[in-house]
């Protein structure tokens, strides 16, 4: 009876280290919180002043400024809230984390005319996460 419980108690232990993230997931995970707050924030302060917020004026937007704040507060806030999920270990914090982070690119590059600098920053960190979620997972 002993012996049984003992060996329960090992493979529990043994199945809780096998969900723990990776140092390469908790990067991921940092990231994720770091540019979804930071995509969030920058959100909000697009929809509450949105005359400080546009700094450009060249290329072609497709909505106002207003509308893209909206956007980037709701995906930014996804975002990390995903980071969050990915320090937990979760399998599917990774999948949801490369979609909505490819589509964070994407809306970064549409953003890019407004402020290139912040754009290109954000497309950066986004391709990084990118690569620490698909090229360096360990399953």
């Amino acid at each position: 009876m002993e012996a049984s419980a003992e060996q329960e108690r090992r493979e529990y232990s043994r199945r809780v280290e096998e969900r723990q993230p990776t140092g390469w997931t908790l990067f991921a995970g940092v990231l994720l919180l770091i540019v979804g707050s930071l995509d969030a924030l920058w959100g909000l302060a697009a929809v509450l002043n949105d005359e400080i917020v546009f700094v450009g004026g060249q290329g072609v937007m497709i909505a106002d400024v207003t509308t893209w704040g909206w956007i980037h507060l709701i995906l930014g806030s996804i975002v990390a809230t995903t980071g969050l999920g990915l320090f937990a270990g979760a399998e599917w914090a990774r999948w949801t984390a490369i979609f909505f982070v490819t589509i964070n690119v994407v809306s970064q590059i549409v953003w890019f005319p407004a402020a290139p600098l912040w754009a290109f920053l954000m497309i950066v960190l986004g391709a990084t996460i990118l690569y620490q979620l698909t090229a360096r997972w360990e399953a």
